[in-house]
């Protein structure tokens, strides 16, 4: 159902443009409904089971990470593109897709083009994965179990995530779901690092902004400019996803018999009718003609880290699960 309503949103949008009357409740599915649906995903888990998951997959994600902007790095320095072009894109694959993606583009200081072109080249391949990975998964024999921690690893974006967990099956979802909530939790100490090397890059060449902060023991003379440690604590506190921390409350609730067995039941499916909206938004905001915008190089980046990581995370899937 969920590759349908996928499919059927990208038809439609492909077919003629939408009208703009719709769009903003086509914005509002593809991301608010999106998370609230995840997030209601939790009443389905326990905490013991979000432990379970997502525990053994930490170390897992670090190393699927490192791939991402390992790959990044070599290749896209063969490419000749940008160094911020690079941080988004690996930024992008690594955590969690555009969500990564914005919340980088102001900390190295990237242009409109180069956010344009890190989103297109992330839904193109993360939309490939979405399609080809239960392909995949059916063709090698990967259980449920071992699917959702794959796609949770290798997809990017959270929505692409979801849908392909759920066109798989239904474990395949919580678990898929959980691991994805993990690399989406280590968005904040990503964005740190990302602030403190730019700071120190931009102190190095001479190139530092009017109230940037530079995090090498000095810093902007205007008043205004917030101080090292503010801005840090901003850039982790706006990257902790809402979803996120619902998703652990009402799992926690579960664990404490405060949600009864019939209200999850009822939950769960308003998740996955949540859910269903949600990539059908997706699939209405995805347009061919849109993604052509990209350009040769950022595609053979994006293609060689997507690989990357699929490649290093199906055996890491398998090892988790024992």
């Amino acid at each position: 159902m969920v590759l349908v309503a996928l499919l059927a949103g990208m038809v439609i949008a492909n077919a003629r443009p939408l009208p703009a009357t719709l769009r903003p409740g086509v914005d509002l599915a593809a991301t608010k409904i999106l998370r609230v649906g995840v997030a209601l995903l939790g009443a389905r888990l326990t905490l013991a089971d979000v432990a379970g998951i997502g525990g053994p997959s930490l170390l897992v994600v670090v190393v699927t990470m490192a791939t991402a902007f390992a790959t990044v790095a070599v290749v896209g320095r063969m490419a000749g593109i940008s160094p911020e072009l690079g941080i988004l894109l690996g930024t992008g694959t690594a955590v969690c897709g555009n969500s990564a993606i914005v919340a980088a583009s102001p900390i190295v200081d990237a242009d409109e083009r180069e956010v344009s072109y890190a989103v297109a080249t992330i839904t193109i391949f993360g939309t490939i994965a979405l399609l080809l990975f239960p392909i995949i998964g059916r063709a090698v024999g990967l259980s449920d179990e071992e699917f959702g921690v794959w796609a949770g690893l290798a997809i990017n974006d959270t929505s692409q995530v979801v849908a392909a967990g759920a066109a798989y099956s239904e474990q395949a979802l919580e678990h898929a779901t959980v691991v994805k909530l993990v690399r989406n939790a280590l968005m904040g100490p990503i964005l740190i690092g990302l602030t403190i090397w730019t700071g120190r890059r931009r102190l190095a060449t001479g190139d530092v902004p009017a109230g940037a902060p530079t995090y090498a023991g000095s810093a902007p003379s205007e008043a205004a400019a917030p101080t090292p440690l503010v801005h840090l604590w901003r850039t982790a506190r706006s990257a902790v996803p809402a979803f996120v921390v619902a998703f652990i409350v009402l799992a926690a609730m579960r664990s404490a018999g405060l949600i009864r067995e019939e209200v999850a039941d009822v939950l769960g499916s308003l998740s996955a009718v949540a859910i269903t909206v949600a990539i059908a938004g997706v699939g209405l905001r995805t347009r061919i003609a849109e993604l052509a915008i990209v350009g040769l190089q950022p595609v053979l980046v994006g293609l060689a880290a997507s690989t990357a990581l699929a490649i290093v995370a199906l055996p890491l899937a398998r090892f988790i699960l024992g």
